[in-house]
């Protein structure tokens, strides 16, 4: 399976469908000399590029629209600018990145653009609430088309730092770096989700955690269960009803599912769709287009693996009759 963009390194592609054309809003991996280390300072990423196509067949053109955002654009932001996602709604279209600010927290911040390749003005300010990294947003097909923020990640994410809240308040340093909760009886920590503001810019109810269950206990999984529990790069999607919550399980490389019937959860862990590739790091999208669903990815094999120098991939998943995701055209 060959990269899909070639001339420049791209990672965590978030893809979607605008005016009949998929867009990819993937992190731009650049070339640094700062070693590589589990809190992730070696993905010192300044600037994002947009990239669309109107097919996926493997000889299609993919344009690259260029530089939409970077780092002296945003006041508020010092350095790495992380996983980003985008969302059309109003007429207008987000872009939603993770940076740190001058404090080296990490915040997500949203600029706004006219159409969807950009070009996107970024608010001043990161959006009041927000923390950690990866943000994703679904927009749902209820009849006010409401909208959600999924967002977290551990270890370099600094997700473990809010074990007490969803707050500033809650943010304790002491957890940074490599680190999260573990031993007997610790469940693991869950992505974070808040409801939109009707202009797509702020949150505006309350923060709140996603528990994923253990499909055989009912209950939340275990901390110390590295092969299913959540890590980073939240995505959802909906099919049929059902919502579709995937997830990367970070230091194990697996990029897993769980589904639910709520937007909030909690999600019933499903499977696994996608097995470890060449790299470090593992992040998503699944988008439905031209009545095919298709997996986007990323892994290292063009740089013949350095684990900060990434390429966009996509391939194909399928469901069965019981609407799991599975990797092979059932029968």
């Amino acid at each position: 399976m060959a990269p899909l963009i070639t001339h420049i390194y791209t990672a965590d592609p978030s893809a979607h469908v605008f005016n009949n054309r998929i867009y990819i809003y993937p992190s731009h991996d650049r070339e640094t000399d700062i070693q590589f280390n589990d809190n992730g300072d070696q993905y010192d990423m300044a600037d994002y590029h947009v990239f669309s196509t109107a097919s996926l067949d493997p000889l299609a053109p993919v344009t690259d629209h260029g530089v939409v955002l970077c780092t002296e654009d945003i006041p508020w932001v010092s350095k790495q600018l992380w996983a980003p996602d985008a969302a059309a709604k109003n007429g207008k279209y987000y872009l939603y990145f993770p940076a740190r600010d001058h404090a080296g927290i990490f915040r997500i911040g949203v600029a706004v653009g006219t159409a969807p390749e950009g070009p996107f003005v970024p608010d001043p300010e990161p959006i009041k609430g927000s923390f950690s990294i990866d943000p994703a947003t679904f927009v749902d097909d209820d009849a006010e088309e409401s909208a959600y923020m999924y967002f977290g990640g551990l270890w370099g994410g600094q997700l473990q730092c809010y074990q007490t809240g969803h707050d500033d308040a809650s943010y304790d340093a002491s957890w940074l770096g490599p680190k999260e909760p573990s031993g007997p009886g610790a469940v693991a920590m869950g992505p974070r989700v808040a409801k939109m503001t009707a202009d797509m810019r702020g949150f505006e109810g309350a923060v709140r955690e996603v528990v994923i269950l253990a499909p055989e206990t009912g209950e939340p999984i275990q901390a110390d269960d590295h092969d299913r529990r959540f890590f980073e790069a939240a995505w959802m999607h909906k099919r049929d009803g059902v919502y579709y919550f995937s997830y990367s399980t970070g230091d194990t490389h697996y990029l897993c599912y769980a589904t639910g019937s709520s937007p909030y959860g909690p999600f019933t862990y499903g499977g696994r769709i996608l097995e470890p590739v060449l790299g470090w790091t593992t992040h998503h999208s699944i988008v439905e287009f031209q009545g095919r669903w298709w997996l986007f990815h990323h892994d290292c094999e063009l740089s013949g693996g350095v684990n900060h120098l990434r390429s966009v991939k996509v391939k194909e998943i399928f469901y069965d009759a019981e609407g799991r995701i599975v990797t092979e055209k059932p029968e």
